[in-house]
């Protein structure tokens, strides 16, 4: 099974700029996407063969999250059951046979870390969140998480310390929830991979000199992590200032 996550930065944008032609050449059985910045009815976007799932944000042009899935799930969850969070549009959760999939649009801390502890109130409820889905069945949480977990997870680290997403809470949050049961598909694979980012800044030439940052992720329960056979960051494709990443799993 073939899954990818792709924030898109504005969904309507990422049409524009060859999101049809990339969606149907990484031909994925579920396919993720977060940042859709817009509302129901501002766009039609339909695949042969899929079925799509979306959930705005009440605010206009803000957040969103959708999922596109050839295999049809048995329900379908819209946010975590906590207003504060839920009418942002960041969380979908789609139930099948023998997993859960959780795509996550994580708040980002914002510059000044303003909205840092928002954040980690969001970072508790979100991990309690996925631990009670893992009681019943193996969780693969995906999408943009907003946080470069270690020091080889962003170009510039030393420089980066203290901002957000590199912030010693938010990082702090990322080990207590692999720590709580969860695996970081990438890492498990590939350790000490460096230089392979998902997010680039838009400004000073950040993609073409690859001064990124991986702050998108395929997390999936522990119980289940023997059964990853590839995960990839797709940096060839372009279209947002995040490139898609992928997660095969035989389930």
């Amino acid at each position: 099974m073939k899954l990818i996550s792709w924030n898109v930065n504005g969904i309507r944008a990422c049409v524009t700029k060859g999101f049809k032609e990339s969606f149907k050449d990484l031909d994925a059985d579920i396919f993720c996407i977060q940042e859709t910045k817009c509302q129901e009815g501002q766009i039609s976007l339909k695949f042969d063969g899929y079925t799509s799932y979306w959930n705005s944000a009440e605010k206009k042009g803000y957040s969103g999250t959708a999922i596109f899935t050839k295999i049809k799930p048995e329900k379908v969850t819209y946010g975590i059951g906590k207003e504060e969070h839920d009418k942002e549009g960041r969380v979908i959760t789609l139930e099948f046979e023998n997993f859960y999939l959780v795509n996550v649009y994580t708040p980002n801390s914002k510059r000044g870390l303003e909205r840092l502890d928002y954040r980690m109130i969001w970072e508790d409820e979100m991990r309690n969140y996925l631990l009670e889905l893992d009681k019943t069945k193996p969780v693969i949480m995906c999408g943009d998480l907003n946080v470069a977990h270690n020091e080889i997870d962003l170009k510039n680290p030393k420089t980066n310390h203290h901002n957000a997403g590199f912030t010693d809470e938010e990082r702090n949050k990322m080990t207590e929830l692999l720590k709580s049961g969860f695996t970081d598909s990438f890492r498990y694979l590939y350790p000490n991979q460096e230089n392979i980012y998902s997010w680039w800044s838009y400004m000073f030439h950040a993609r073409e000199n690859n001064a990124g940052w991986r702050i998108d992720y395929f997390i999936t329960s522990k119980n289940i992590e023997e059964k990853i056979k590839e995960a990839k960051i797709h940096t060839e494709i372009f279209g947002s200032d995040h490139c898609p990443v992928e997660l095969e799993i035989n389930l």
